[in-house]
């Protein structure tokens, strides 16, 4: 876009019926890249547990871990938007230490925090993190952090009665005061009623076409990450294939004495 995208910005989009668009980024090349790319809203996910960490589950990343990796994405990018994801326990203790935890994410470049789920506290939790200046980007449907308590990856909102918990549960974020909700796993005529219901832009994870955004966690997007892939993930390259060629050359050059060459010794 040229300028720095905002929540202004966003909600702007949203309102003339323009599409956008959001990536994961968990280095300072990748969040280069994208935001050159154009991409409006960059995302240090807290997928990286798992594709860039090694992890089980996102619940096993910490706060240090994701400043680290908020404060790297954040050096590559000029105009998109940054948002950090809270992760797992890092903002259900006490209204306190969170707000230190937020801001602690926004010192290290975050434009923005994303929390998971709808209630009395978390609800709180937004409108004191907005009344402290940092916007929050709501996240309902599929929450990862509760997969525990959920039962495992399972779509959210296909009975009449929880679309409507969904729809009820997204006008109390939109009230607390997020700029904008991801939904997640939501079949997609509920994310289309919930989109048509709310002010504030809706972001699809799995949530079909009628979102004003979308986000994919790059790895899948490049084709990278191999131990899952979500139905909703569409790869656009095969990274995995090119690093893998990429050593074998590199081996095999060794292996014959092709490299180093004249041109590459000082």
């Amino acid at each position: 876009m040229g300028n720095k995208v905002t929540v202004r910005t966003l909600k702007k989009l949203k309102d003339n019926g323009e599409k956008f668009s959001m990536l994961t980024a968990y280095d300072f090349s990748t969040a280069k890249y994208l935001d050159g790319a154009g991409i409006d809203v960059v995302l240090i996910g807290d997928s990286l547990a798992m594709t860039a960490l090694g992890y089980d589950s996102t619940n096993c990343v910490g706060v240090d871990e994701m400043t680290i990796f908020t404060k790297a994405v954040a050096n590559g990018v000029q105009n998109a938007m940054v948002v950090t994801d809270m992760p797992f326990m890092s903002y259900t203790i006490d209204i306190p230490s969170a707000l230190t935890n937020i801001g602690n994410m926004v010192k290290n470049g975050a434009n923005a925090v994303k929390l998971e789920g709808c209630n009395d506290y978390i609800e709180k939790l937004i409108e004191c993190t907005v009344n402290m200046g940092v916007p929050v980007m709501g996240h309902i449907g599929f929450t990862p952090q509760s997969q525990n308590v959920i039962g495992g990856h399972i779509i959210q909102g296909k009975t009449e009665e929880t679309a409507q918990e969904l729809l009820k549960q997204a006008k109390k974020l939109e009230k607390a005061g997020v700029f904008s909700i991801v939904l997640e796993m939501v079949p997609e005529d509920v994310a289309k009623m919930i989109t048509q219901n709310i002010s504030v832009p809706t972001i699809s994870c799995g949530a079909g076409r009628y979102c004003d955004g979308f986000v994919m966690v790059c790895d899948d997007l490049f084709g990278k990450f191999d131990s899952f892939t979500p139905k909703f993930a569409r790869r656009y390259g095969d990274m995995k294939t090119f690093i893998t060629d990429c050593a074998k050359k590199y081996i095999e050059d060794i292996k014959n004495g092709t490299y180093p060459n004249e041109n590459e010794v000082y």
